[in-house]
């Protein structure tokens, strides 16, 4: 096995950073949230409040099965038992937040501060998670990772201006993956198995989780000892399972629980394409319908939907085969297989959060029903594998800011539009700041251990796309080429399109972002991919 570090330029550890620096980051931008609260908020602010007033109105065993609202609980029991102990202060702040018919579609003040407020209580996990995570990568490299993370752009625009909950459940599972680097294997297992309880979409990450924990906590230590170890693991993750889902077994509840964690009818697509692989499919088998109809063909237009509908009543598509969630989980595991060789062979704490991060590009690549804010899942843990070397740097500030953009179309009023390019330029800017940094301290590190002249020793070199010689952070000439396409995507969509074609082709700005932004998530796949086939 090639070691990375022969590979890479890495950057050195100072001294770790105290905990009180990190809490004035948290602090700063929970400022900028508050500045938030009366920002746009999507329908999942109405779906959240719901969430609130149904378990606060009916007993647990009709939980999963009310219709008061469209908006039917979907999350896991761990997510509802959250949103019932969130309504326990919500009768305080306003009954009508968990009043199951009054209360719907209600935005009051009262409910927004408080929703918001909810959310930002709930980030206190994920500064204990970047905390627990990077405590022990230097002062340097932890600050970066603050900024990465805490002040993430993402994380802004879709839990506290769109409004959800996924900086408390990334936080959970950075918690997880902190355990497993400092080797806490049963307790790593713990936490995660909690975070499939909250969230099951999390789940991409099961099977790397089990490849490496089952070789790396349950295989040491001899034949009797491996035994009792996969034991504990097996009773540690049956009783969290047990706790969520026991009760809803009792009430005999479970097969609606799963149907609604698991509606495959929704289609292949969300409403607006993610961007990944299924985008090239999709307009794949537009240009070969609109060719073969060219050339004479009956092609009959499809009558189902990418978005919707249910499996199997008829296909989405004109000519290629139907995709069915069959084939995106298959799909899915093999392009996460050859992490879990690496895994298999050798389960090092060090390279599993750079593991669990490419399993979830891996299902936002090629999962079904993927939303566009699903690229959190991988951009927030990759921020701990961008500090590890330039090389990582530079793919990690393509990546970010090709996911920061994707999420644009969320916020689609006017008001909103300064507020979140100030956000994407803001963090560009701080990114390669911090890069810059990172990358002078190399040179400086190289400079003061560069040994006689006459010695047989090579020294590392730096990678052209990462450290220019002066000790300066860039990115190559291909990567500057695509971030100016970024900027064409969006002169076209906020000014040409309605210059030139006004209400014509509607669909045509956001489809453009969709597949612009598919190139560049399958250049990070790939890229992830190679450097773990190589390395890890």
């Amino acid at each position: 096995m090639k070691d990375p570090k022969k590979n890479q330029t890495q950057i050195p550890n100072p001294p770790n950073p105290p905990i009180k620096h990190l809490l004035w980051f948290a602090l700063i931008a929970t400022f900028f949230k508050l500045l938030l609260i009366p920002a746009y908020h999507s329908t999942d602010f109405e779906v959240h409040r719901h969430w609130l007033a149904l378990t606060h109105s009916l007993p647990l065993s009709q939980w999963y099965s009310d219709e008061t609202s469209p908006w039917t609980l979907d999350y896991p029991p761990f997510f509802a038992h959250l949103e019932y102990f969130l309504s326990l202060f919500a009768q305080f702040v306003d009954p009508i937040i968990v009043d199951l018919n009054k209360g719907l579609n209600c935005s009051s003040p009262s409910v927004v501060i408080f929703q918001r407020i909810t959310v930002m209580v709930s980030d206190s996990i994920l500064i204990y998670g970047v905390y627990k995570l990077s405590r022990n990568l230097g002062l340097r490299k932890g600050v970066l990772i603050w900024v990465l993370v805490v002040w993430s752009p993402g994380l802004l625009i879709v839990d506290h201006m769109h409004f959800q909950y996924n900086g408390f459940l990334l936080g959970v599972l950075l918690v997880s993956l902190g355990c497993l680097e400092e080797g806490k294997d049963l307790m790593g297992g713990f936490v995660f198995a909690v975070l499939l309880c909250f969230k099951h979409l999390f789940a991409v990450a099961a099977p790397v989780y089990f490849v490496y924990l089952f070789r790396h906590y349950c295989c040491r230590g001899g034949f009797l000892k491996g035994v009792g170890r996969l034991v504990a693991m097996g009773v540690v993750v049956v009783a969290v399972f047990a706790t969520a889902y026991g009760p809803f077994v009792y009430h005999g509840q479970i097969q609606q629980v799963f149907r609604r964690m698991f509606p495959f009818g929704r289609g292949l697509c969300h409403a607006y394409w993610a961007p990944n692989f299924w985008v090239f499919y999709i307009i794949l088998d537009k240009l070969f319908a609109f060719l073969l109809a060219k050339l004479g063909f009956s092609i009959h237009a499809p009558t189902a939907s990418f978005t919707g509908g249910l499996v199997g009543d008829s296909s989405p598509f004109a000519v290629l085969p139907t995709i069915t969630p069959l084939i995106t989980f298959i799909m899915v595991l093999l392009a996460i297989s050859p992490c879990l060789i690496k895994a298999w062979r050798y389960p090092q704490p060090r390279m599993i959060t750079r593991w669990v991060a490419y399993a979830y590009t891996c299902g936002f690549m090629f999962g079904w029903h993927v939303h566009e804010k699903a690229s959190l899942h991988f951009v927030v843990p990759f921020a701990f594998v961008a500090v590890q070397s330039m090389e990582d740097a530079t793919h990690y500030f393509l990546m970010v800011i090709v996911s920061c953009y994707s999420l644009f179309p969320l916020l689609f009023e006017a008001q909103e539009y300064p507020i979140k390019v100030l956000l994407l330029l803001l963090h560009t800017t701080f990114m390669w700041f911090g890069f810059s940094s990172l990358s002078s301290k190399i040179a400086s590190a190289k400079a003061n251990t560069r040994g006689p002249p006459k010695s047989n020793k090579q020294e590392p070199k730096l990678s052209s796309n990462a450290v220019s010689n002066n000790g300066e952070f860039y990115i190559g000439w291909i990567p500057k080429i695509y971030l100016v396409g970024l900027l064409v995507v969006e002169t076209w969509g906020q000014i040409l399109h309605p210059y030139l074609l006004g209400n014509k082709l509607p669909f045509l700005p956001l489809m453009m972002i969709s597949i612009y932004c598919a190139l560049g998530m399958m250049y990070s796949w790939f890229w992830q991919l190679r450097f773990i086939i190589r390395n890890g």
